[in-house]
Formats: C-alpha cells, sequence, structure tokens
C-alpha cells in the first residue's frame, strides 16, 4: 500500500481581470476520479491544503451537464461524499514529500487563485519532482507548476512535456477573456512545454516521473499512469 499525497486549493473564489470574484474551488471528477481509482487499488490518501482549510468543491463541477448526465453526476457526488479525508486536511505547510509515495494536484480554477503563487507548494512540487517518485497534475493544477522555481529564478518544470487546460478549452468555456491570464500561455512563458490535445478530449502526458492531464476527461486516464507507477 502506498501513501498519495493529494494537494488541493483553498480557494473560494478566482479573482477576474476586473476584480470580480468568480466561485470556484476543486473540480469534482478531477478529485473524485482519482481518488476511486487509487482506494480501490488499497492505498492510502492524505489530504493538504494551504493552512488546512477544508477544500471548496466547485459548484458547477456536479453539475449533469459538466458529467455526462444526471447518473454520473450522482455518481461523482457519491464519491465525494465517501471521501472522508476532505473533510479533515492537514496543512500544505506541513506535508513533507518524503512521506509520501506520489503526490497529486487536481484542479479547478481554485489552483489559478491561491497555489499558482504558494511558495509552500512550490517547494513541494521541486522537491518531489527531483525525489523521482510520480507527481500528477491536471486540468487546471498545473498552475501550481508556475511557483516551483529554482534558486536561479527559472521554473523547476521548464524543458518539461506536460498536458494542462488550454487556451482553447478556456475559451471555448467563455473564461479567457475575462481571465487575468491564461494557463497555457503562463506555462509556455515559464517553458514548459505544453501539449494541447483536442479541446475536452482526454490527454495524458508522461514525462519521466511527472504525470499531467489536460482536463476533467483526463482524470481517470491520469490515475491509471500513476497506478502503474506505483505497481
Amino acid at each position: 500500500m502506498s501513501k498519495i499525497l493529494f494537494v488541493l486549493t483553498g480557494a473560494t473564489h478566482w479573482t477576474l481581470a476586473d476584480g470580480t470574484q468568480h466561485p470556484t474551488g476543486f473540480w469534482a471528477e478531477e478529485a473524485a476520479a482519482p481518488y476511486e481509482a487509487f482506494k480501490a487499488a488499497g492505498h492510502e490518501i492524505v489530504v493538504a491544503t494551504p493552512g488546512g482549510v477544508v477544500p471548496t468543491v466547485d459548484k458547477g463541477s456536479l453539475a449533469p451537464e459538466v458529467n455526462g448526465g444526471q447518473e454520473n453526476a450522482d455518481k461523482v457526488a457519491a464519491t465525494l461524499d465517501s471521501f472522508t479525508e476532505l473533510h479533515a486536511p492537514i496543512r500544505l505547510e506541513d506535508a513533507r514529500p518524503e512521506d509520501f509515495d506520489a503526490v497529486f494536484y487536481p484542479g479547478g480554477h481554485g489552483p489559478m487563485e491561491d497555489l499558482a503563487v504558494d511558495a509552500t507548494s512550490g517547494r513541494l512540487l521541486v522537491d518531489t519532482l527531483a525525489s523521482g517518485k510520480p507527481l500528477a497534475v491536471v486540468c487546471h493544477g498545473p498552475a501550481a507548476l508556475l511557483a516551483a522555481t529554482l534558486e536561479d529564478g527559472s521554473n523547476a518544470f521548464a524543458g518539461y512535456r506536460v498536458a494542462a487546460f488550454t487556451n482553447a478549452e478556456e475559451t471555448q468555456a467563455g473564461l479567457a477573456e475575462k481571465a487575468k491570464w491564461l494557463l497555457e500561455t503562463r506555462l509556455t512563458e515559464a517553458g514548459v512545454d505544453v501539449r494541447a490535445g483536442e479541446p475536452w478530449a482526454p490527454n495524458v502526458v508522461v514525462d519521466r516521473n511527472l504525470v499531467t492531464g489536460q482536463n476533467p476527461a483526463s482524470s481517470a486516464p491520469l490515475a491509471a499512469e500513476v497506478l502503474k507507477k506505483l505497481a
């Protein structure tokens, strides 16, 4: 049995370019699908958030229209109900990479608000990447990679191939024009090699010990790749 650290956003909103607050949090499927896969394989899950706050699910991510219908929306909601670790997170500041066998960052727009500028999370990412242990990040979760800087100021993930929520997807979701910045653009500017797939289709990229997924549909296949690395 392995111990897997889930690092979730503590944000409840995403500040848009005009200063308004877009309600958000973590995206339900991106936490639920990997949780279900990891627990079914017998692994232990520990949740960490900045300050140890109980993470907020993006209510929009529970809607039938983003889950392929009511039946699957109910399934995702039921999985979150069983995800008791969400209610007792540890402080991200207390999380040590050596205590875990893998680290996973789900998305939602929340990481764009807090983890993208969280130095503690950045150090955890740098250390986990260097350890060779599986590090998995999905959708808007790669916003956290922007805080993973080295002593010389460069990004620890520069030169790595990753999948992340694309500008095309943000545009189709209707939020690109309202955003202060776009994830694909920022990652590219940091030297990260973003490999964009078709919008909304599963796209998982594996580069060394880093496993990344583009969107919610990539969550389950991303979990499968992590399980291969833990086998």
